[in-house]
């Protein structure tokens, strides 16, 4: 990132300021802010999980059923609901990653028609190995800017913002 770049939400803020001084800008050094890492990191991670040959849908859905503890089994609406996803997103996902022996799909119940879907030992292999190498590097990533402490007031910041969006 060149330095023009990195000032991109003040040159907006001030020239806003400029062209309308009564206009509140505040909200450009933020919002901007958080637009410009948002890409930066979502390249970043797409970047990343090329070298372990996977791509960011089918992570979602391996590092799901791996939260979910043993046997990481999870009905598909549950798969959907836990990634913010449609049901026809995770059959998607689940029938790419079925095609390659992450997961498979289980019988439904006989009083429901929930399919379970469950990772495969390459699945949780495949997921440890890519969870651990990004979540590595991505700590790295943050350690470069950012003290502990300020890691843990950005998270509790971020946090708030979040939920101010519940309200």
């Amino acid at each position: 990132m060149n330095a023009s770049e990195e000032d991109l939400a003040e040159q907006i803020a001030t020239a806003w300021q400029r062209e309308q001084p009564g206009l509140p800008v505040g909200s450009i050094r933020i919002l901007t802010r958080i637009r410009q890492a948002a890409k930066l990191l979502t390249d970043d991670r797409r970047r990343t999980l090329a070298l372990v040959a996977m791509d960011a849908a089918t992570l979602d859905l391996l590092s799901t059923l791996r939260r979910a503890g043993a046997p990481y089994c999870l009905p598909t609406r549950e798969l959907a609901a836990r990634s913010l996803i449609s049901a026809g997103a995770v059959t998607q996902r689940v029938d790419r990653a079925e095609a390659a022996g992450l997961v498979e799909r289980l019988p439904p119940e006989p009083v429901s028609r929930a399919v379970p879907v469950r990772l495969t030992e390459a699945g949780r292999l495949a997921v440890d190995a890519a969870v651990g190498d990004l979540l590595h590097h991505e700590q790295r990533l943050v350690d470069r800017s950012l003290t502990a402490g300020e890691q843990a007031e950005l998270a509790r910041l971020l946090a708030k913002f979040l939920a101010g969006w519940s309200s």
